[in-house]
């Protein structure tokens, strides 16, 4: 086994993976969105208005030590978090290759001529499948679809696409125009 293998071997009996790196994840989650929302309020010190740090750090704390201590939400945690990190390589080497179709610009790299938004949707459904499959729920659903799949449901589905977009259609309200182009 060489020495880097046994450093994560000896990382991994402290702990780290499975107490100090969820924690700090928690935490500093935590933290920034409690230090972006100011939910506890603010406190003018000097001429500055600053968020209540220490109050967030204690929430943060709080909030960092109780979700370690369910090993089912650290196990999760880890999953999640590694699964995504897959998918966010997948879609970095993915940019690569439509780069690799691009002229090159001044301003580098551009998803809006190749339809950016659809890429958008697909790791937004990439990453609920993720979840859903960390949480347990995949697995019954797909055995659900699998053994209950006919033309009754089906048509059934498309039926209520059909009308879900009638709906949309009828109640769009059209963007008024100023006559710029």
């Amino acid at each position: 086994m060489s020495v880097f293998r046994e450093s994560l071997t000896f990382f991994d009996q402290v702990g780290l993976f499975d107490v100090i790196l969820p924690f700090l994840l928690i935490f500093t989650l935590v933290f920034g969105v409690l230090e972006k929302s100011r939910i506890f309020g603010t406190e003018k010190i000097g001429d500055k208005t600053l968020s209540r740090k220490n109050l967030n750090a204690m929430v943060a704390f709080v909030t960092g030590f109780f979700v370690v201590a369910s090993a089912q939400l650290v196990a999760l945690i880890n999953g999640f978090v590694a699964q995504v990190a897959l998918v966010l390589v997948i879609l970095v080497m993915f940019m690569i290759l439509v780069a690799s179709f691009h002229k090159p610009s001044e301003d580098g790299f551009d998803l809006k001529d190749f339809g950016g938004k659809w890429l958008m949707w697909v790791v937004f459904v990439a990453v609920l499948l993720i979840f859903a499959n960390n949480v347990g729920w995949l697995y019954p659903a797909w055995q659900y679809v699998t053994t209950y799949w006919d033309s009754s449901l089906m048509g059934t589905i498309v039926l209520f696409g059909i009308v879900v977009g009638f709906i949309a259609y009828v109640t769009n309200t059209p963007k008024p125009t100023d006559g710029k182009k």
